[in-house]
């Protein structure tokens, strides 16, 4: 398990900051407005969950796919597309407190690849 650790967030941050953080979450037009904000004034909270919340909406796209071929398993398939959707929403509203809170938090269990991943990004 990958156990890299993030640059504890200071007391500081500023409603701007949270803001593109928090907007970052709110659908595809919301993260696309945090990019936007996020142009204009470069945060290391902005920077960090816009990473957390790209690599949220990948995994949604790619569960979609992985959801069409579990319906084609009856019951047992659609429990576990299911249990997916349910994980992925607990993951996101996760991301969403974190942001809310100001704190630089990966997502468990894909936040720090998220991090690696996309390192390039938004920067």
């Amino acid at each position: 398990m990958n156990t890299t650790t993030f640059p504890a967030s200071s007391a500081s941050v500023s409603t701007d900051d949270k803001t593109t953080a928090i907007v970052s979450y709110l659908t595809l037009v919301g993260f696309v407005v945090a990019v936007v904000m996020h142009g204009t004034k470069k945060t290391a909270l902005g920077t960090f969950h816009l990473r957390q919340a790209l690599g949220l909406m990948i995994t949604s796209v790619a569960m979609i796919f992985v959801g069409m071929v579990l319906a084609f398993i009856p019951f047992l398939g659609w429990m576990a597309d299911l249990a997916l959707w349910l994980g992925l929403m607990a993951l996101w509203f996760m991301g969403l407190l974190s942001a809310v809170k100001g704190e630089q938090k990966p997502v468990a269990i894909l936040g720090a690849y998220f991090q690696k991943w996309f390192s390039g990004a938004f920067e």
